[in-house]
């Protein structure tokens, strides 16, 4: 990020024109921030609370946020609750030396949906002191981009404060209607995130006994507040914290709200966060657009995290591998054998392919990570992958990682592999979010990139660490061979929901294709629900730096026609543009890598549309369609394939049968 910061005078008069005033209520002051565009803003106050009988009336600091002139967000509470003290911010005054400054992010992202980003905001830090507690302090940081604003605490070192031991997070989320919510409701703090998005309204989710109630929900959370637009919460930069859930704890009319809910310490349970001072908090992050698709190209969470931390990141590379798993590693005869020569039967497919890599998955070390079982030699196959040009992640169990990765990182890194695949990681309190930045870190010493499972949900971290190529956090396409999770209206909720931190390792390519009557759950030769066009629009539609290409390699030979877009799509892009979509229904992206774009569209119920091909550079185009059949919606596998000319400009005509698709590579020509 490079910041601009304004000259002093500069600062006073944005102090006194737009940032400090006194509002309507006796003795309240407010600072707002708008958005480079205007149309977004965040209001903080200080509102006088007068409570019956002799009690002393109180200054509560709150944050109200509006787009469009509307409300968002009304006013709410913020605040932190510090072991041995009252909630600094329950009653406090904002100090007068208000800080405004603007900035301009300007950087490159390695992998994922964009190459460059160059985004204006502005921002303001605001000193906040307690009335009592001999004066305690804390500043407010907070940003406004033209679609999101952003906001965290910082606690300076200060008497009678030597360490920042927080006990919960007061911050609210108030909200001035009954929204519809796409809410992922999770058990407890220990979770993979693989819940569904369940639509509903605020209200359901309020604690008075309903299908809901008493849930942690887990970020992101998107909603829907007709009249005024689309809202998401997300947050970012969360480096040496503690993840943040949500809550809500209202009945009825008093439901419209949710409450930040910090994951517990292991060892001290009522803590949330142990720190020295100075300390700052995650950015809490509230996301503006007027249709759902926006945050799914938008660069805000990257935005808010640190700048690059590896020197080098010549050797971190976005692509498509070969997997042994979903298959269950099948040889070549089609029997299930793992072992070192069926996974260099994978290897010479993904060659073959043009696939990158070749993931080995669970079952290769004996429960030490340094030694291999006797089947299965990781350094042979590493080798003979090199051979190959093509290279090798390996699966590891996280509580072993935990264990080892001082001694086993340096031993793969002299092995030649290029990555790992960690697993039921299932934390993210503070000492599990350190864990994610120690992996991250030495990985990137060693040359190895990361793809974490059974984890938390992505907060932007690959613009720090961009070694780190995945996250699961997701109901995937393993589901399918255990139950129904994995169907088709869940994958059409993921681009809306879990998509705004992109990553998403939902490990694609099922082409054993089958209706919704036909579909069985099964471990061998697992089915997947939705047509070969529907899966093969998933590798533009969901963005991976590390996309799995997950059926047996004779299924992939058999059906060369359609595999053949597998092997071309790319798997990190230079521009994303979500063109239409609707959590559940329908969605449509184009996507850029070099001078060719890539068009990938999903659908529920069978739907017709036109677009407009105003995404296209000037210059003419060769249109490769894989589309549905128009008999597909009850043979799934039949797919139709043909070469368009298109030009910028061009109406272009997607019909899709029920839980179809459609994929495009537009090729300059």
């Amino acid at each position: 990020m490079k910041a601009k910061s304004i000259n002093l005078r500069r600062i006073v008069a944005l102090s006194a024109m737009i940032l400090f005033g006194f509002g309507a209520r006796a003795q309240e002051k407010e600072a707002t921030l708008k958005s480079p565009d205007g149309n977004l803003e965040i209001t903080f106050r200080t509102e006088i609370v007068k409570p019956r009988g002799n009690a002393s009336e109180t200054s509560t600091l709150k944050y109200e946020v509006k787009f469009g002139g509307k409300p968002l967000i009304a006013p709410s509470a913020m605040g932190l609750e510090l072991e041995g003290n009252r909630v600094l911010g329950a009653d406090v005054r904002i100090a007068d030396n208000i800080v405004a400054t603007e900035g301009e992010d300007n950087y490159r992202l390695i992998t994922g949906r964009t190459g460059a980003v160059n985004e204006k905001y502005k921002a303001v830090k605001i000193e906040i002191t307690d009335r009592r507690d001999n004066g305690r302090k804390m500043f407010i940081e907070a940003r406004a981009y033209n679609d999101a604003v952003a906001f965290r605490y910082l606690v300076p070192e200060q008497r009678g404060m030597t360490e920042f031991r927080l006990k919960s997070e007061k911050t609210e989320f108030r909200l001035p209607m009954d929204a519809t919510v796409w809410a992922q409701t999770l058990p407890n703090y220990r979770s993979g995130y693989e819940s569904e998005f369940h639509q509903m309204p605020v209200s359901a989710l309020g604690n008075q006994g309903g299908v809901g109630s008493h849930h942690l929900v887990g970020l992101p959370l998107l909603m829907e507040m007709p009249g005024t637009g689309w809202l998401a919460i997300s947050e970012a930069d969360i480096e040496g914290n503690p993840s943040m859930y949500l809550m809500n704890p209202g009945a009825g009319w008093t439901g419209y709200r949710f409450d930040a809910m910090l994951a517990p310490g292991r060892t001290e349970p009522e803590l949330t966060t142990v720190a020295p001072l100075p300390h700052k908090t995650a950015w809490r992050v509230i996301m503006a657009a007027n249709n759902p698709g926006h945050f799914s190209q938008a660069n805000t969470l990257t935005n808010l995290n640190p700048e690059c931390r590896i020197d080098d990141t010549s050797w971190i590379k976005a692509g498509k591998s070969a997997w042994d798993w979903w298959n269950g590693s099948l040889n070549k005869e089609g029997e299930k054998a793992y072992t070192t020569e069926t996974m260099k039967y994978y290897v010479d497919f993904a060659a073959e392919s043009g696939l990158e890599y070749m993931t080995i998955d669970a079952g290769w070390n004996t429960g030490d990570i340094t030694e291999c079982r006797e089947h299965l030699n990781v350094p042979e196959v590493v080798a003979y992958a090199k051979t190959k040009g093509v290279k090798v992640f390996i699966w590891l169990y996280s509580t072993h990682v935990w264990n080892q990765m001082a001694e086993a990182f340096p031993l793969y890194e002299k092995w030649g592999v290029a990555g790992m695949k960690i697993d039921f990681v299932e934390r993210d309190d503070q000492a599990a979010i350190d864990w994610y930045y120690r992996v991250a870190e030495l990985a990137a010493k060693h040359k190895l990139m990361v793809d974490f499972h059974g984890c938390t949900k992505p907060w932007g971290l690959q613009r720090t660490w961009p070694n780190v190529v995945g996250f699961e956090g997701i109901i995937g396409m393993e589901q399918s061979k255990a139950g129904r999770r994995d169907s088709p209206y869940n994958r059409l909720v993921i681009p809306f929901t879990r998509m705004i931190g992109g990553l998403a390792d939902y490990t694609p390519g099922g082409f054993e294709n089958v209706t919704e009557e036909e579909f069985v759950a099964r471990m061998e030769s697992p089915m997947v629900r939705g047509t070969r066009a529907h899966h093969l629009a998933i590798y533009v539609v969901y963005e991976s730096p590390f996309q799995m290409v997950s059926d047996w390699p004779e299924t992939y030979r058999k059906e060369a026609a359609s595999f053949a877009f597998i092997k071309k799509v790319p798997a990190s892009w230079d521009i994303t543009k979500v063109l239409n979509g609707y959590p559940g229904k329908y969605i449509t992206i184009a996507r850029k890598s070099g001078n060719d774009w890539y068009l990938g569209a999903m659908t529920d119920d069978a739907r017709s549309y036109e677009i407009t091909l105003d995404f296209l550079e000037p210059g003419n185009y060769s249109a490769e369609i894989y589309a549905d059949a128009p008999d597909s919606g009850t043979s799934p596998k039949k797919i139709n394939i043909k070469t368009v000319k298109v030009k910028n400009g061009s109406k272009f005509k997607i019909d899709m049968a029920k839980a179809g698709g459609v994929a495009v590579h537009f090729k300059r020509m």
